[in-house]
């Protein structure tokens, strides 16, 4: 497909969303907010004054939403390779999470506590070339996973994006081995024909 009319597309598509109109009308920074608005809705996994992790965070819309509900007496530290403006009530960490000087920047902002919430809604740039997505998409989950086991508290939750493929439920099957209750959600803010899902994880170690 032409250039020119991928992106005419891109922008029909854009203009009809109506989750693109409410994101400009409430003042978040992506869509994606609604969809972390529509998971806590059903799931109950961000309270007042918890201490959480948002993984892949630019541009802020999980950030956001997550400040707005933990309140003041809660610490979000949020942590993407790419920048971000500043969010109210969320510590901002630009990096590679998959860097050891960034993880020690996360555990050092926490105070070396744990938290009850490991959010990730990291996507891997997609090619097009089903193999080579499939693979960055996992290692991006299990990325995700390892800072569940290294910084959850017991009992704490997980929110992570996937992506429908075939070794996706080998992550699946490794998150179930850590949690005691796994869902997948599709809220309705997420694209019909988008590959992605979320699975909410609750009850780590128990």
């Amino acid at each position: 497909m032409p250039r020119k009319e991928s992106h005419s597309r891109w922008s029909q598509r854009q203009n009809s969303d109506q989750y693109v109109k409410k994101r400009i009308a409430e003042g978040y920074p992506s869509r994606s907010a609604f969809k972390l608005r529509e998971i806590n809705r059903r799931d109950r996994v961000i309270r007042p004054g918890m201490r959480l992790i948002d993984l892949g965070a630019s541009p802020g819309g999980w950030t956001q939403v997550a400040s707005e509900l933990i309140g003041e007496e809660g610490i979000l530290v949020a942590v993407d390779i790419l920048t971000m403006n500043p969010i109210k009530g969320a510590i901002f960490i630009e990096g590679d999470c998959r860097d050891a000087q960034i993880k020690g920047a996360v555990r050092s902002a926490l105070d070396d506590r744990p938290v009850s919430l490991v959010m990730s809604d990291m996507a891997p740039n997609i090619t097009g070339v089903t193999p080579i997505d499939e693979a960055a998409a996992c290692e991006l989950a299990h990325l995700a996973l390892d800072y569940a086991q290294d910084f959850l508290e017991q009992g704490g939750s997980l929110v992570m994006k996937l992506f429908q493929f075939k070794e996706t439920e080998s992550v699946v099957d490794r998150i179930t081995g850590l949690f005691s209750e796994v869902e997948r959600r599709k809220p309705p803010a997420s694209r019909a024909q988008s590959r992605e899902f979320y699975v909410v994880a609750k009850r780590f170690g128990i």
